[in-house]
């Protein structure tokens, strides 16, 4: 249970950081405004493109199935992180927005159920990392494969209008994805070429 803690712990400084990064990119918002034009806005632009896209949120309940280890511990710190996040993600927008949390409900309880079906997958997706032979690699490979599908199917930012943060965001994922696939085949690798003591 205190691992589970920990998990919506985590899940709570990603929604909310999430949220606020949204804000700091905004032209039109009280936090973004004064940033407009200026590197910093740039910057929180391309942050904010990485952080809300979906393979961003699978990864949080994949890192904290990994940190936790055990199926079902991973499983419930998925939930926990993913639910976590979505309240702390909808509260901080009522509070940057001036507006009433009541707004928001409905979709909080939409991405709640979405947390708990994808949530418990993908937090044993991250314990499983930890198994030796294919179903480590496999899961190891969850996040950078999942980051590189988005990229095809549903890039970061507007459809129509190319921007630099669109490019840099886009390009930040690319070499992500391909360095942690990299890693993981790497680590799969060696694995095997190791002998067992």
């Amino acid at each position: 249970m205190n691992r589970t803690f920990g998990a919506a712990l985590v899940g709570v400084a990603f929604g909310a950081g999430t949220s606020l990064v949204n804000a700091l990119s905004s032209p039109y918002s009280r936090l973004g405004a004064p940033l407009d034009g200026t590197l910093w806005g740039g910057a929180a632009k391309v942050l904010s493109l990485l952080v809300d896209s979906g393979w961003a949120w699978a990864a949080l309940a994949v890192g904290v199935g990994w940190l936790v280890g055990g199926l079902v511990r991973a499983g419930l710190a998925g939930v926990a992180a993913l639910m976590a996040a979505t309240a702390a993600y909808y509260a901080m927008d009522a509070l940057l927005r001036d507006e009433p949390l009541s707004w928001f409900w409905q979709e909080t309880v939409l991405w709640w159920g979405a947390g708990v079906v994808f949530g418990s997958a993908l937090g044993v997706v991250g314990a499983s990392i930890r198994r030796p032979g294919v179903i480590g690699l496999l899961a190891g490979l969850s996040v950078p494969v999942g980051a590189a599908a988005q990229m095809v199917v549903l890039p970061p930012g507007p459809s129509l209008a190319v921007t630099s943060a669109t490019v840099w965001a886009q390009a930040l994922v690319w070499a992500g994805a391909l360095l942690g696939a990299a890693l993981v085949i790497a680590r799969f690798v060696t694995r095997r070429r190791t002998p067992a003591a």
